[in-house]
């Protein structure tokens, strides 16, 4: 008999919820599954709960970055951090325990923390018997990934795998698989192709200007500095769900119809990514491993800090981008760039070799083929040792 299967995200911003959606549809693909049930953990907690999550996230995001970053890097406390959150989290999930009760799965997946650290409780306490496996969706481990009860961890990079172990959580359960993005990513591109479909030329330098599925990018001020810059290139702009964003953006390039091709939310952006030349884009998780698996160099805008500062690094210290602290700066940069083929060819091949395309069936063929063990389980007295051991160090 098959596999039942459930896969937890979390809708704050979107990045979870496509890591989920990838996994989700690989999984279906297997014969060895009987039943997929991919949902979203924040619908099945309380409204004020489901806010405090993903519409403060977003606003934080938005209008106070600095103190995001801030108490991104203040709460990165392993073995402690966690310990509220959870406090905060268990009384709001009984209607995802009951959920997850009632579907009986032999395997879960988390793509966010909140679902992890919850049923993560309830495995540690014998109220629940189902494998977890807990995929990260950045390149940086955060503390608030921590849980006590666990069957694997998925993480981006073997930095990341490096960083848990010395944490003290165990190595050989975790498996340095990538983020998982769509199986559309595992399939050639036909650039050319692609270009042409939109009226663009296959011969031009083609930078991909991406807004999120949010639209919440600074792509105004990026394409008014894109404007400025006097040597050949062709641009797509992407607002994502942004309708005025987008209008704002057609505005700008209206008397630029051979070089411009501005679009709202798409369906295109495994085939974008696949024939530019350049992303400009904030380094979310999930818009990095995108990038990453079609070999796409990046130009780094505005991140924030935190998650998208660890982000930047990574693509940074592989040279795989370069970053725009002021969007000042941004048309001398890509002037130089565009007329250094040499040095975009390099950062493309160094982004290919950070690149996971199939990240997500590796997960599925990991988690559905693997031999049965016990789970992990971190007992109090083990978790005290390791606080001290960390605060030593």
């Amino acid at each position: 008999m098959g596999k039942r299967v459930l896969i937890l995200s979390a809708s704050v911003g979107s990045g979870h919820v496509k890591a989920a959606d990838a996994l989700a549809r690989v999984m279906r693909d297997r014969p060895d599954v009987e039943e997929v049930l991919s949902d979203d953990s924040l619908d099945h907690t309380n409204v004020l709960h489901k806010q405090l999550y993903s519409t403060l996230y977003s606003k934080l995001s938005s209008m106070l970055p600095e103190f995001l970053g801030w108490w991104y890097e203040s709460s990165d406390d392993p073995w402690v951090s966690d310990r509220g959150r959870l406090a905060l989290d268990l009384p709001q999930a009984l209607p995802l325990i009951n959920l997850v009760k009632e579907f009986r799965p032999d395997i879960i997946l988390c793509t966010h923390f909140m679902p992890a650290g919850v049923l993560s409780w309830l495995i540690f306490n014998g109220k629940l018997d189902a494998r977890l496996g807990i995929v990260v969706t950045d390149f940086h481990f955060h503390a608030f990934w921590i849980t006590r009860a666990f069957d694997w961890y998925f993480v981006a990079q073997e930095e990341d795998k490096i960083h848990m172990e010395a944490l003290g959580l165990p190595g050989d359960h975790i498996e340095v698989t990538g983020i998982p993005v769509e199986p559309e990513f595992e399939k050639p591109v036909d650039a050319a192709a692609v270009l042409r479909r939109h009226g663009l030329r296959p011969d031009r330098p083609t930078l991909l200007v991406a807004g999120g599925t949010l639209g919440l990018s600074p792509a105004t001020a990026v394409v008014k500095r894109l404007l400025q810059i006097d040597c050949d290139f062709q641009a797509i702009v992407v607002c994502g769900k942004n309708a005025e964003l987008k209008d704002e953006v057609g505005h700008l390039v209206r008397d630029r119809p051979d070089d411009f091709r501005v679009f709202g939310y798409t369906a295109e952006m495994p085939d974008f990514l696949g024939a530019a030349t350049i992303l400009l884009s904030k380094p979310g998780g999930m818009t990095t491993a995108e990038a990453l698996a079609r070999g796409l160099p990046m130009v780094i805008l505005d991140p924030i800090g935190g998650q998208e500062e660890r982000n930047s690094d990574v693509l940074l210290e592989a040279g795989a981008a370069l970053k725009c602290t002021e969007v000042t700066v941004i048309a001398h940069k890509l002037k130089k760039l565009l007329e250094n083929p040499a040095r975009i060819r390099a950062m493309s091949e160094n982004a290919r070799a950070l690149g996971h395309p199939s990240a997500a069936r590796d997960i599925a063929r990991l988690v559905l083929e693997a031999p049965d063990r016990p789970p992990v389980k971190i007992s109090k007295l083990r978790e005290k040792a390791l606080r001290k051991r960390i605060a030593a160090s």
